[in-house]
């Protein structure tokens, strides 16, 4: 009796463990057998190549999983990456690198593989906050850290700028004006870098994303009494003679004293300036006798594991993802390519510290916002704010900079909820909305969009369908299955972007099955 009580209790504990392991518990979490060889295609930049199959091979060497990886390393560029997947998934890298600001298109095309709860864990406790915001969709992680410098700081040189100036924006004016020097901000030409007064001043624009990477809200306070603040500073610069809208390193040939750009500029700095080089954070200004320390984007890039069928090589994909971007792997990274580590030990150690450009970056980050998931269209719109403030005459103008800003935010969220598609492309000038193409708003039937339109002759007769107001890159060309001998034949390679490129002009029926994402042109 006991003998069968103790069996019954063996087959109790047995069930309950298995209760535990939910059905969908993520690959990066599998601690079961998963030992085996595996054929695999990795999407690194070229500069990567060389260190990723070397990594690779030591994980392959040192690893306790038996697991051991043939990696067909393919030369693909951040962006190119995220178009590539976006377009075909299933011919997708399984490991591949990313910029941030493709991560919700990856997010909404199923193009990410999810991380578990114990590999989100620890990567949320070795790595900066701002790059797990930009891996984030909601509550849950898709990605691992790569990098942590995608952001900008101050180039100066010695030789103009005094020590004691830096940290005052008002007397670094000054200095540029009586050396007859610019001071190089990209405000009317960028959002990414104009942001930085607003976030001086505590001013927010968060775009918030469901757990499928669609946009849901925005919390935005540029037009507030704080937004004023920011515009008064940011007209001090604008309105300067010394002032030029750039952030290119050359500019230090052309007669600059200070360029805010990024660590992708160190070496035509140091280049350009020698000896009398600077690198520092940020300044602050002053309006009202308080000052505003300038506030700055922190981006990065990522790592991306693609879905896979077999759960077993998905498991062994999300522990090779969990060791390039370990420690060791980014201090390697730092090492050999100079790209600044996520990780916050390498963050901190004297190596990184020593680099005078990663050394300003990380201590501008310290008044810097994550770079989360944007739409596109914000860029264009908040862009603008830069030559409303430099025309404006009064603070009435001020005000009507930020309020016109706040209006142009408003119809980006409209647009956004709307779910129309459009065909964007050369017959409508590029206008990528239902609100400025109205006639090229596909007509929608279940999951069948269906549009019929003339093309015009043109340099380039191409286009694609879009999510209204959106870019995304999934229904085009690779996406034709019906009507092929009516486009131009071109390269997948060369088109990027998965746009449909008519061979003639005429008038032309264009349907979609959203279910299938199937494709059909018919010549009328």
């Amino acid at each position: 009796m006991k003998k069968f009580l103790s069996i019954m209790l063996v087959l109790v504990m047995v069930f309950a463990l298995a209760a535990c392991k939910k059905p969908g518990d993520q690959p990066g979490d599998q601690t079961g057998d998963i030992a085996g060889e595996y054929k695999i295609t990795v999407w690194v930049p070229q500069a990567a190549v060389d260190l990723t199959k070397k990594q690779i091979d030591d994980f392959n060497a040192n690893n306790e999983f038996g697991v051991k990886f043939t990696a067909e390393i393919q030369p693909t560029s951040e962006a190119d990456a995220a178009t590539n997947m976006i377009t075909d998934v299933e011919a997708g890298g399984d490991i591949y690198f990313f910029a941030q600001d493709q991560f919700a298109r990856l997010v909404k095309a199923a193009a990410l593989s999810k991380l578990g709860s114990g590999a989100a864990q620890t990567v949320k406790e070795a790595n900066d906050e701002g790059v797990v915001a930009a891996a984030s969709a909601g509550e849950d992680l898709y990605a691992y850290p790569l990098t942590s410098d995608n952001g900008y700081f101050m180039y100066y040189d010695k030789s103009v700028i005094p020590e004691a100036d830096l940290d005052s924006m008002e007397k670094l004016i000054e200095d540029c004006e009586n050396a007859g020097k610019y001071f190089a901000f990209e405000m009317q030409t960028s959002a990414w870098y104009l942001a930085s007064f607003f976030f001086a001043t505590g001013c927010k624009s968060e775009w918030v994303t469901d757990n499928d990477g669609q946009f849901t809200e925005v919390n935005d306070t540029f037009n507030s009494d704080n937004g004023l603040i920011a515009v008064k500073g940011m007209e001090k610069l604008v309105k300067s003679p010394a002032h030029l809208s750039s952030s290119q390193a050359s500019e230090f040939a052309s007669g600059a004293a200070i360029v805010v750009t990024g660590t992708w500029a160190y070496d035509d700095v140091k280049a350009a300036l020698g000896d009398n080089m600077g690198a520092t954070d940020l300044p602050s200004f002053t309006v009202d006798g308080k000052e505003y320390h300038l506030g700055s984007y922190n981006g990065c890039k990522l790592l991306g594991v693609k879905p896979q069928t077999d759960a077993k090589k998905a498991a062994a994909l999300h522990k090779l993802a969990q060791y390039l971007t370990d420690e060791a792997r980014q201090m390697e990274r730092f090492e050999t390519l100079n790209w600044g580590p996520a990780n916050k030990k390498d963050q901190a150690s004297e190596a990184v510290q020593a680099n005078p450009g990663l050394a300003a970056l990380f201590m501008q980050n310290a008044h810097s916002v994550p770079q989360g998931q944007i739409p596109d269209a914000w860029w264009d719109v908040a862009k603008v704010i830069g030559d409303d403030v430099k025309n404006a005459t009064d603070e009435a103008g001020l005000k009507a900079a930020i309020e016109g800003y706040a209006a142009r935010l408003n119809g980006i969220f409209d647009t956004l909820k709307s779910n129309d598609y459009v065909f964007v492309g050369a017959w409508c000038d590029w206008k990528n909305t239902a609100e400025d193409s109205p006639n090229y708003v596909m007509t929608a039937d279940g999951d069948m969009l269906t549009i019929t339109l003339d093309v015009p002759e043109s340099d380039y007769m191409g286009g694609r369908i879009v999510k209204n107001g959106s870019w995304d890159t999934d229904l085009g060309y690779a996406q034709v299955t019906t009507g092929a001998d009516l486009m131009k034949v071109v390269d997948p390679a060369d088109n990027g972007d998965n746009n449909i490129i008519f061979a003639a002009p005429g008038n032309y029926t264009v349907t979609c099955n959203l279910a299938t994402k199937e494709i059909t042109i018919t010549a009328n």
